[in-house]
């Protein structure tokens, strides 16, 4: 059983860490804001499976959610 935790663990942060690289990557500001926020929903997800579900909870609402929508109404204001 530990091993498919293991497997759960090393898949989540791997894909987290092509989310951020593919975040600094992209030349588009919209494409770098989803990967952003694609890796901070795993980030929640490995809090989650870590067993801190109030931290998952408050990184998936103000990690993912909000700052994504800050960072969509800033570029909007930009344009």
């Amino acid at each position: 059983m530990s091993s498919i935790v293991e497997i759960i663990h090393i898949s989540t942060l791997v894909i987290m860490i092509i989310a951020s690289f593919l975040a600094v990557v992209f030349k588009k500001l919209l494409p770098s804001i989803v990967a952003l926020s694609v890796a901070s929903l795993l980030l929640s997800l490995e809090f989650y499976l870590l067993h801190a579900p109030d931290v998952a909870i408050a990184e998936a609402a103000i990690g993912a959610g909000l700052t994504m929508a800050i960072f969509i109404f800033a570029i909007r204001g930009t344009r």
